[in-house]
């Protein structure tokens, strides 16, 4: 059997509602970032989280989220191939771009039953931790990996080409 494109896991937030909101039978777990310059600490991170669960459907801030939260020059790579290359890995069952700061409005239309970030947040921190807990779910808070940060990556980056500190 041919495997799925990735192309076909990307939905709009309705899509993704219709196929994997509540009621469901299986756990659904959710997690969110830009992933932009995807690196190994994020496939830890959903790998982690597919574990967790029956599905995993990753929300992907929009270009203009990105840059609203991250500043001038961010992303570096447009929404559509970072969903693409998010949508590639075995582990994410579907991808989502949303627009907002925050995925506030699509968990609330998914309504998972676990919510998943990365080591970097604590669990008060993290925005849809009401709405999940309300519902009976949880928070997990996925270690980072050390070393491996987008952050880092940009810094190597600069510094390869001579640029000095970020």
């Amino acid at each position: 059997m041919a495997p799925r494109s990735s192309a076909s896991k990307i939905l709009t937030g309705e899509e993704a509602a219709t196929r994997f909101g509540r009621p469901r039978g299986g756990i659904l777990v959710f997690t969110n970032g830009c992933f932009d310059l995807l690196h190994a600490g994020h496939v830890e991170v959903l790998e982690t989280a597919r574990g967790m669960g029956d599905w995993l459907i990753v929300g992907i801030n929009s270009d203009s989220s990105v840059a609203r939260l991250k500043g001038p020059g961010r992303p570096l790579v447009p929404e559509g191939d970072r969903a693409r290359l998010v949508a590639a890995l075995e582990c994410v069952d579907a991808v989502v771009l949303f627009d907002e700061d925050t995925p506030l409005r699509l968990i609330s239309s998914l309504l998972p039953d676990v919510l998943v970030k990365g080591g970097d947040y604590r669990r008060q921190e993290v925005v849809g931790r009401e709405v999940v807990e309300g519902l009976g779910g949880r928070v997990e808070i996925v270690p980072l990996v050390p070393g491996r940060s987008t952050t880092l990556l940009l810094q190597r980056i600069w510094n390869v080409s001579g640029g000095g500190e970020l």
